[in-house]
């Protein structure tokens, strides 16, 4: 199940809840102050690349090693 991130538009409280995805809309209580009137906000997430971290290609198909240097074919 995805964790969704809120905001109470009552107290400002924000708040992490698991749901299903068809339920990341329905109405939601805030844990703090009880109002119905918490609306889902837009999530950062962490994203690891394999490897090193480093990649050998850029998205262009250009290496990597050239986009790094300032000489990007692009």
């Amino acid at each position: 199940m995805p964790l969704y991130e809120y905001r109470c538009a009552s107290c400002g409280a924000k708040f992490e809840l698991l749901r299903r995805m068809q339920d990341a809309d329905a109405e939601t209580v805030c844990p703090e102050c009880g109002s119905k009137g918490a609306g889902r906000q837009l999530s950062v997430f962490a994203s690891h690349m394999g490897g090193g971290g480093k990649a050998e290609t850029a998205p262009c198909g250009a290496p990597a090693s050239a986009c790094n240097l300032g000489r990007c074919p692009m």
